[in-house]
Protein backbone atom coordinates (compact mmCIF):
# COMPACT_ATOMS: atom_id res chain seq x y z
CA UNK A 1 0.00 0.00 0.00
CA UNK A 2 1.44 3.36 -0.99
CA UNK A 3 1.08 6.74 0.69
CA UNK A 4 -1.06 7.83 -2.28
CA UNK A 5 -3.76 5.41 -1.06
CA UNK A 6 -4.13 7.42 2.14
CA UNK A 7 -6.17 10.60 2.31
CA UNK A 8 -5.98 13.30 4.94
CA UNK A 9 -9.04 13.41 7.17
CA UNK A 10 -9.90 16.95 6.09
CA UNK A 11 -8.52 20.22 4.78
CA UNK A 12 -5.19 18.99 3.33
CA UNK A 13 -2.43 21.55 2.93
CA UNK A 14 -2.07 20.74 -0.77
CA UNK A 15 -5.77 21.34 -1.48
CA UNK A 16 -5.26 25.09 -1.46
CA UNK A 17 -7.64 25.47 1.49
CA UNK A 18 -6.27 27.10 4.64
CA UNK A 19 -5.43 24.68 7.42
CA UNK A 20 -7.49 24.89 10.61
CA UNK A 21 -4.45 23.95 12.71
CA UNK A 22 -0.81 24.46 11.95
CA UNK A 23 1.87 21.88 12.71
CA UNK A 24 2.99 23.70 15.87
CA UNK A 25 -0.54 23.70 17.30
CA UNK A 26 -0.95 20.04 16.43
CA UNK A 27 2.23 18.86 18.14
CA UNK A 28 1.78 21.13 21.16
CA UNK A 29 -0.35 18.51 22.88
CA UNK A 30 1.49 15.49 24.39
CA UNK A 31 -1.36 13.11 23.48
CA UNK A 32 -1.15 14.12 19.83
CA UNK A 33 2.62 13.65 19.88
CA UNK A 34 2.10 10.14 21.28
CA UNK A 35 -0.49 9.40 18.58
CA UNK A 36 1.97 10.54 15.90
CA UNK A 37 4.69 8.31 17.31
CA UNK A 38 2.26 5.41 17.45
CA UNK A 39 1.27 5.90 13.82
CA UNK A 40 4.80 6.54 12.55
CA UNK A 41 5.62 2.92 11.79
CA UNK A 42 2.25 1.40 11.05
CA UNK A 43 -1.26 2.23 10.04
CA UNK A 44 -3.87 1.52 12.67
CA UNK A 45 -7.65 1.52 13.03
CA UNK A 46 -9.08 3.91 15.60
CA UNK A 47 -10.00 1.01 17.91
CA UNK A 48 -6.30 0.07 18.21
CA UNK A 49 -5.35 3.68 18.88
CA UNK A 50 -8.06 4.10 21.53
CA UNK A 51 -6.82 1.00 23.40
CA UNK A 52 -3.53 2.77 24.12
CA UNK A 53 -5.03 5.91 25.67
CA UNK A 54 -7.07 6.48 28.83
CA UNK A 55 -9.73 8.49 27.00
CA UNK A 56 -12.85 7.99 24.96
CA UNK A 57 -12.98 7.17 21.27
CA UNK A 58 -14.48 10.62 20.70
CA UNK A 59 -11.50 12.31 22.37
CA UNK A 60 -9.01 10.29 20.30
CA UNK A 61 -11.01 11.12 17.17
CA UNK A 62 -10.77 14.85 17.99
CA UNK A 63 -7.00 14.55 18.35
CA UNK A 64 -6.83 12.74 15.00
CA UNK A 65 -8.80 15.57 13.38
CA UNK A 66 -6.39 18.21 14.74
CA UNK A 67 -3.44 16.18 13.44
CA UNK A 68 -5.17 15.76 10.09
CA UNK A 69 -6.03 19.46 9.85
CA UNK A 70 -2.28 20.09 10.11
CA UNK A 71 -1.58 17.45 7.44
CA UNK A 72 0.16 15.14 9.93
CA UNK A 73 -2.29 12.22 9.78
CA UNK A 74 -3.90 10.55 6.79
CA UNK A 75 -6.66 7.96 6.64
CA UNK A 76 -7.75 5.16 4.36
CA UNK A 77 -11.01 3.28 4.26
CA UNK A 78 -10.73 -0.52 4.12
CA UNK A 79 -14.22 -1.89 3.94
CA UNK A 80 -16.01 -0.68 7.08
CA UNK A 81 -12.76 0.18 8.84
CA UNK A 82 -10.80 3.43 8.62
CA UNK A 83 -7.06 3.11 9.14
CA UNK A 84 -4.76 5.97 10.10
CA UNK A 85 -1.13 6.67 9.26
CA UNK A 86 1.26 9.46 10.20
CA UNK A 87 2.47 11.81 7.49
CA UNK A 88 5.72 13.30 8.83
CA UNK A 89 6.32 15.63 5.84
CA UNK A 90 4.82 18.74 7.54
CA UNK A 91 7.28 18.30 10.44
CA UNK A 92 9.95 19.73 8.14
CA UNK A 93 8.52 23.13 9.07
CA UNK A 94 9.27 22.43 12.75
CA UNK A 95 12.75 21.19 11.92
CA UNK A 96 13.52 24.34 9.94
CA UNK A 97 12.26 26.56 12.76
CA UNK A 98 14.32 24.73 15.39
CA UNK A 99 17.38 24.73 13.12
CA UNK A 100 17.22 28.51 12.91
CA UNK A 101 17.64 28.76 16.69
CA UNK A 102 20.43 26.17 16.93
CA UNK A 103 23.00 28.85 16.19
CA UNK A 104 21.96 30.67 19.36
CA UNK A 105 22.21 27.48 21.39
CA UNK A 106 25.61 26.76 19.86
CA UNK A 107 26.84 30.26 20.72
CA UNK A 108 25.59 29.99 24.31
CA UNK A 109 27.06 26.53 24.75
CA UNK A 110 30.39 27.65 23.34
CA UNK A 111 30.40 30.52 25.86
CA UNK A 112 29.59 28.06 28.63
CA UNK A 113 32.48 25.80 27.59
CA UNK A 114 34.85 28.78 27.63
CA UNK A 115 33.58 29.76 31.08
CA UNK A 116 33.99 26.24 32.44
CA UNK A 117 37.48 25.98 30.95
CA UNK A 118 38.54 29.24 32.62
CA UNK A 119 36.86 28.21 35.89
CA UNK A 120 38.53 24.79 35.72
CA UNK A 121 41.94 26.45 35.29
CA UNK A 122 41.29 28.64 38.35
CA UNK A 123 40.13 25.63 40.39
CA UNK A 124 43.21 23.65 39.34
CA UNK A 125 45.42 26.49 40.49
CA UNK A 126 43.61 26.55 43.85
CA UNK A 127 43.41 22.70 43.96
CA UNK A 128 39.60 22.82 44.20
CA UNK A 129 37.42 20.25 42.52
CA UNK A 130 35.43 21.58 39.58
CA UNK A 131 31.65 21.16 39.97
CA UNK A 132 31.33 20.50 36.24
CA UNK A 133 33.25 18.03 34.09
CA UNK A 134 34.58 19.82 31.02
CA UNK A 135 35.07 16.61 28.99
CA UNK A 136 31.45 15.68 29.77
CA UNK A 137 30.25 19.13 28.68
CA UNK A 138 32.24 18.94 25.44
CA UNK A 139 30.83 15.46 24.71
CA UNK A 140 27.31 16.76 25.28
CA UNK A 141 28.00 19.65 22.92
CA UNK A 142 29.41 17.45 20.18
CA UNK A 143 26.62 14.88 20.55
CA UNK A 144 23.91 17.53 21.08
CA UNK A 145 22.58 15.43 23.95
CA UNK A 146 21.42 18.33 26.12
CA UNK A 147 18.73 17.39 28.57
CA UNK A 148 19.65 13.73 28.31
CA UNK A 149 19.29 11.74 31.47
CA UNK A 150 22.23 9.56 30.49
CA UNK A 151 25.35 10.13 32.55
CA UNK A 152 28.87 8.78 32.01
Amino acid sequence: MSKKDFLPLSNPKWSGLPLKHDVFQAIADPTRRRILMLLADEEMPIASIVERFPMSRTAVNKHLHVLSDAGLVMRQRKGRETRYRANPAPLVEVKQWVSFFERYWDEKLHSLIQYVESDEEENTERHDASPCSLPQLKRAYSNRSFGSTHSD
